[in-house]
């Protein structure tokens, strides 16, 4: 499997995230990350979100047993610096694939 991705948003932009395993034990630092399962037609986003600290965000997420009921078997994640870039690349990524666990953004 390859170890990374490039997750398209509507605006065209490109995002490449590293791909994990759900139990994998991230080290603090901001970043964005994708719930996601890989079906036979390729990766399906299930939530989108973005943090501070991947570390605390992602060691008791409220979404995951959600997003792992749905499917997921793994994190897409990678590492940004300001919040103003994670917020407009979540919202860019939300508007094309709108993700089921997704309350907000996906409108």
């Amino acid at each position: 499997m390859e170890s990374t991705i490039q997750w398209p948003g509507k605006s065209g932009s490109q995002y490449q995230y590293w791909i994990y395993p759900l139990d994998t034990t991230f080290k603090s630092a901001p970043g964005n990350y994708i719930y996601a399962k890989l079906t036979a037609a390729g990766w399906v986003p299930l939530y989108m979100g973005q943090t501070v600290d991947l570390a605390a965000r992602l060691g008791n997420h409220e979404k995951e047993s959600e997003a792992r009921r749905n499917g997921a078997t793994h994190i897409h994640a990678h590492t940004s610096g300001s919040e103003a870039q994670r917020l407009a690349e979540e919202k860019d990524l939300c508007a094309r694939w709108k993700p089921m666990c997704n309350d907000q953004l996906v409108a």
